[in-house]
């Protein structure tokens, strides 16, 4: 036992770790309330290497966020706008396809497809978006449409979540992105996103797209109004989903970015706080097999120090993200593969090109 876990008074949950028990509620709060981050950072690497050894995952993937309108208009978001509003836009489906043909020279494995809950749009634009893009890169993983925007497209399409799942597969639907989960606590959905789907439909959506055979990953937005317990609590609920399902890919802590949104007068969050969530989350999670460090809500440099904190993947090359950059991101909209490869290495770590379900490229 170093000397940091030593001087921090968390050595039975040091041992905990060791002898791979799972770790309590209160063992959670225990960690977050602790400020030795070296200590937290000691135990989660060593979580980290059983699962995943030196190697840190990367993919080739490409970004498109098709609209910004939105019903919910959650107080955190810097993105969502009404209709009228001047900075509200849609892509057609034309001008998805023209997006994906304009990186048809380079091999991306991935499109990550994500956007607000479009009151105007159909349930077949849904459709044929993954149909024109399957029918132009036939071998590319589409991972689109969070839990929140699927239970949405139930919605409008008057069907139930399995049939909707089951048609947005055979239109090429391959995975599902783990946002809108925000915080699974009724206080933070009353004050923040009243509008928005439930933690317990949150849950029970993903549950059955895991079901329904696909596989998504998962998130906390962190460093608002929510308490310790709070994140504790939705570790917790996601640990037991993933129990019940195996359903999960990875999960994703994503970090506050106040510019923008209501909540403006907040502070971003630290690099010592971005680093606290990633290790406690891989220390939760025993039953998650990655973690991931999102490059482009912490920055390239913090993602790198991650690696040695509980994070084994960083995300990918990415190619114009909008969600978090209108929220006052101010990392880069795309790293190269070298680049990443480049980030990784330096880090100390193996890097390892991997497609949406983690195979090795």
């Amino acid at each position: 036992m170093n000397q940091a876990i030593k001087d921090s008074g968390l050595e039975d949950i040091c041992e905990k770790v060791k002898k791979q028990r799972r770790l309590s509620v209160e063992d959670g709060v225990r960690l977050y309330r602790s400020n030795n981050l070296l200590a937290l950072g000691s135990m989660a690497n060593t979580a980290r290497e059983r699962k995943n050894g030196n190697k840190a995952y990367y993919i080739y993937n490409q970004h498109i966020n098709y609209s910004n309108i939105c019903v919910n208009l959650c107080r955190f978001c810097a993105f969502g706008k009404d209709r009228e509003d001047p900075a509200a836009y849609e892509m057609t489906i034309e001008e998805i396809v023209e997006k994906i043909r304009e990186r048809m020279h380079e091999p991306i494995s991935e499109v990550h497809i994500v956007g607000g809950l479009n009151p105007d749009l159909p349930y077949s634009y849904y459709l044929e978006m993954l149909k024109e893009i399957k029918k132009l890169r036939p071998s590319i993983h589409i991972q689109a449409f969070t839990v929140v925007e699927i239970a949405h497209l139930a919605n409008i399409a008057e069907k139930s979540v399995e049939t909707v799942l089951e048609e947005l597969k055979e239109a090429g639907l391959g995975s599902i992105p783990g946002g809108g989960a925000e915080v699974f606590s009724s206080r933070i959905r009353e004050k923040l996103c009243p509008k928005k789907l439930s933690p317990e439909g949150w849950l029970n959506t993903a549950k059955i797209a895991h079901k329904a055979g696909l596989r998504s990953n998962a998130t906390i937005l962190y460093g608002h109004i929510e308490t310790y317990e709070e994140r504790v609590e939705h570790l917790t609920a996601l640990r037991a989903a993933h129990d019940e399902t195996g359903g999960f890919l990875t999960f994703i802590p994503l970090a506050f970015h106040p510019r923008n949104t209501d909540l403006e007068s907040l502070s971003p969050t630290t690099g010592f706080e971005d680093l606290k969530n990633i290790a406690v989350a891989r220390l939760m999670l025993d039953n998650f097999d990655h973690i991931k460090a999102y490059w482009v809500m912490i920055g390239p440099k913090l993602a790198q120090i991650a690696l040695s904190f509980g994070a084994d993947d960083i995300d990918g090359t990415v190619i114009e993200e909008k969600i978090t950059h209108m929220a006052g991101g101010e990392t880069s909209q795309a790293l190269t593969r070298k680049e990443l490869r480049q980030f990784i290495r330096e880090a100390g770590r193996e890097p390892v090109e991997r497609d949406t379900l983690y195979n090795t490229i």
